[in-house]
């Protein structure tokens, strides 16, 4: 393994760009860390801005103070594409909002009725180059770049084509973090107007077919560090099925391709001071007896179940195929001839809610499904339930696994990306154990641990307690993955194939 420089003591300038900020506007787990990520790089000293666009629903938008009244010139276009830059802050980091209302002045972010906007290649192709374009305009001179997913995957493609020989760029690296690998940003040429370095050139690493650009190729291929959001989704995004398809792109970059775990916010999720839920509580065994037995209470109540005292599995999530809805549906009519409650959480696929609607109506006192995104409930149900369910198809890291973790609430997961990461298998490893992991992509899988999950509760009653505790005392901080991200900043941080590498001579 080649030796390693030692980490700069200086402080970096990161700029973070992003599609979507918490607390300013979320539609996914991506808003999560582009809040939590670029504060707890901020408090260990490093100088962030956070650029993303200035959607109508972005909190305080109108009222944010204008850093910059200007305008994209592209050499090939007639006219320049004017915009502002706003100022809003997202704790106590800047984030700069980019205003460009024929690109984002819009009721959603990204698409309405389940219909993404026809132009998208074209506004975040916008949304990419004016990410660059801003940064000298307002004076910021960052020493990283680090982009997300599709949206942003342009802005590594610009940094080598169009910025290759400005100055104000010259110490300008470039990261790209793969949150969810499925969706590659892919548009036809026509879209890429305000890009013509892409258009000139046709990359053949960009391509999906011969009139198609992926934005997601284009940062992989061009970025300076491919980063995936937990170490087992990195692996998985080498194989033809974890990377939907794109395991040569990935390949290629092996050796810059890190992965690091999302971090827990726990100012917002944390039993002990939740402002959502009816009692707070901590680990020990009182306080987590007492608590979680007011919580449930509270959740049946809330959602019209009969307050009795049974198991109860949450879930909240969207309504997708990646969430493994499809894994439970044909095994949950057969779960609930048990003496259990069921409570589910989420929107998005309207065959997949009439179809939860439908059970739900058949087995009333046992199943509840709320169709909707809400947040307090949302808190409600992770402090509320015994167990909660995760069958994801893919989860490059998960969010709520760490969440349920935090109210001694055991997750039912599949062993995929960062669930695998992040959950300790009771029938693997009972003493140290968080949870229940499956491994086949089946419902008979699924309904397997459920019912040893229910065994458990009802037989071993204090291991289950054991269980819970073991649970509370996980802890992933945003600190912990902020500073393995700026250890891969600065080349410090080993890459994938340099973690398996030593594993692999230790086999032999």
């Amino acid at each position: 393994m080649a030796t390693r420089k030692k980490s700069s003591p200086k402080p970096l300038k990161i700029l973070f760009v992003a599609s979507e900020v918490e607390g300013l506007v979320k539609t996914g787990g991506l808003a999560d860390v582009a809040k939590s990520l670029p504060a707890a790089l901020n408090a260990l000293g490093h100088d962030v801005r956070v650029v993303m666009p200035l959607y109508r629903k972005v909190t305080q938008g109108e009222q944010a103070e204008v850093l910059a009244d200007t305008e994209l010139n592209v050499v090939t276009q007639p006219e320049a594409v004017a915009y502002k830059v706003k100022q809003l802050f997202s704790a106590d980091v800047p984030v700069y909002g980019i205003d460009a209302p024929q690109y984002f002045d819009r009721e959603e972010l990204y698409a309405e009725n389940n219909q993404a906007y026809s132009d998208n290649g074209e506004r975040f192709a916008f949304f990419s180059a004016a990410a660059l374009d801003l940064c000298e305009k307002v004076g910021f001179q960052p020493d990283v770049i680090h982009c997300n997913d599709w949206h942003t995957g342009l802005v590594p493609f610009l940094l080598r084509t169009r910025y290759a020989e400005d100055s104000f760029f010259a110490k300008a690296k470039s990261v790209i973090t793969i949150h969810n690998a499925v969706f590659k940003g892919e548009f036809n040429y026509d879209q890429y107007s305000l890009i013509p370095e892409l258009i000139q050139r046709r990359y053949i690493q960009v391509e999906t077919n011969s009139s198609h650009v992926s934005m997601l190729k284009a940062g992989v291929a061009y970025a300076d560090k491919v980063n995936a959001v937990s170490p087992n989704y990195a692996s998985e995004l080498l194989t033809h099925l974890g990377s939907h398809g794109m395991e040569a792109d990935f390949q290629s970059r092996a050796n810059d391709l890190y992965g690091i775990v999302n971090g827990c916010d726990y100012g917002d999720w944390n039993s002990e001071t939740d402002p959502y839920i009816k009692q707070n509580f901590k680990a020990n065994k009182v306080s987590l007896a007492r608590g979680k037995k007011a919580c449930k209470r509270d959740l049946q109540q809330s959602v019209e179940l009969p307050v009795v005292d049974v198991p109860l599995y949450g879930m909240v999530c969207r309504l997708t195929e990646q969430k493994g809805v499809q894994y439970l549906l044909p095994i949950l009519r057969d779960f609930l001839l048990n003496e259990v409650q069921v409570v589910i959480v989420g929107s998005g696929d309207p065959k997949l809610a009439d179809e939860l609607r439908q059970i739900s109506a058949e087995n009333p006192e046992k199943f509840a499904f709320v169709e909707a995104y809400d947040n307090p409930l949302a808190h409600r149900v992770e402090a509320g339930s015994d167990f909660f369910m995760m069958p994801s198809e893919f989860e490059p890291c998960g969010l709520n696994q760490l969440y349920s973790l935090a109210y001694g609430t055991l997750p039912i997961v599949r062993s995929v990306g960062g669930l695998k990461d992040t959950v300790i298998d009771y029938d693997q490893t009972p003493q140290v154990a968080t949870g229940f992991i499956f491994d086949a992509p089946t419902p008979e899988a699924l309904l397997i641990k459920l019912q040893r999950s229910l065994l458990l509760y009802c037989q071993k009653p204090q291991e289950f307690k054991r269980l819970q505790q073991n649970a509370m005392a996980c802890k992933f901080e945003w600190q912990e993955a902020a500073e393995q991200y700026v250890r891969m900043y600065l080349g410090d941080e080993p890459s994938v194939l340099e973690k398996k590498q030593p594993a692999e001579k230790q086999e032999a």
